[in-house]
């Protein structure tokens, strides 16, 4: 197993964020390759790609942080501090401590929204994107269906019964999982609380400005966002049952960012964990187009 570093930065509000870093190989850059950085979705945590930074480090540097009120960094002090610009400002005093100047950015969710605004705004530092089903339009039976469990704060007596939890909640996205797939599910997106139950990593208010989304309003523009990634390699990896990145959305994705790589995922739905055979074939392709 590739070791890894726990490492922290601080926000412009004072908060105290943490990041996993896989330094990679011994002189990471040396040969002109930019870093890896792993974005993660809305309820998740850098665990989010443990498997794959494992199999990325031996030749990449990965690093992999806690949004703030993840993991192991500081909650905000008020929910409205939950939302995507500012966790691009997080990543952005992260990524100007460090001097990454540009990198390869793997979103997931939440994370490719927030890759999408960190191209926008900052056109010359993602050189390269895996956009992880999700795309600039929403489809409005996703939205619900987070809205329905996201904040809900249930905790669970054994790992086995957190997987069987997980599994009540996301088993239509990943049918006929066994049992080991979903409790190593539950040890990247749980954590054991300080009264020994097994509780989500995450705190609670991120709900707060999400569940006052209406799916039906009319969304925020996001299409010059994604478009600021014309020119760059572009992966953009859809499970074939999300509900969330519809295959209309999709096609208007390819057709906006010529000479982008379009994969849907089999038998998957929101979303792809980045550890399937086609999804870590694909990755490699956009990163020998790096390399």
């Amino acid at each position: 197993m590739t070791c890894y570093e726990d490492r922290f930065w601080s926000s412009r509000d004072g908060l105290k964020l943490h990041y996993r870093e896989y330094p990679g190989p011994e002189h990471p850059g040396a040969d002109g390759r930019p870093p890896i950085v792993c974005l993660h979705g809305l309820t998740r945590n850098a665990r989010d790609f443990e498997q794959l930074a494992e199999r990325l480090s031996p030749e990449w540097r990965v690093i992999c942080p806690d949004m703030r009120g993840r993991g192991e960094s500081e909650y905000a002090r008020e929910a409205a501090a939950y939302n995507p610009l500012q966790y691009v400002e997080d990543v952005t005093v992260l990524l100007d401590e460090l001097q990454i100047d540009r990198f390869v950015a793997i979103g997931t969710s939440m994370g490719g929204l927030m890759t999408m605004l960190i191209a926008l705004q900052q056109p010359n530092r993602v050189v390269a994107a895996v956009i992880n089903d999700v795309g600039p339009y929403l489809e409005p039976a996703g939205i619900e269906r987070i809205k329905d469990y996201v904040g809900q704060g249930r905790s669970f007596p054994t790992w086995v019964h957190a997987a069987r939890g997980l599994e009540e909640m996301h088993g239509g996205a990943y049918p006929n999982r066994d049992l080991p797939f979903w409790i190593a599910a539950a040890k990247r997106v749980m954590t054991l609380s300080s009264n020994d139950r097994i509780v989500f990593d995450y705190d609670m208010k991120i709900a707060e400005p999400f569940v006052q989304i209406d799916p039906e309003a009319a969304q925020a523009d996001m299409w010059p966002a994604l478009e600021a990634l014309a020119g760059k390699p572009v992966l953009i990896l859809r499970g074939a049952l999300s509900d969330l990145l519809g295959t209309a959305t999709l096609a208007g994705m390819v057709q906006r960012l010529p000479g982008a790589e379009a994969i849907t995922i089999a038998d998957v739905g929101h979303a792809p964990t980045l550890c399937e055979p086609e999804s870590f074939a694909a990755i490699d392709r956009l990163l020998a187009r790096v390399a």
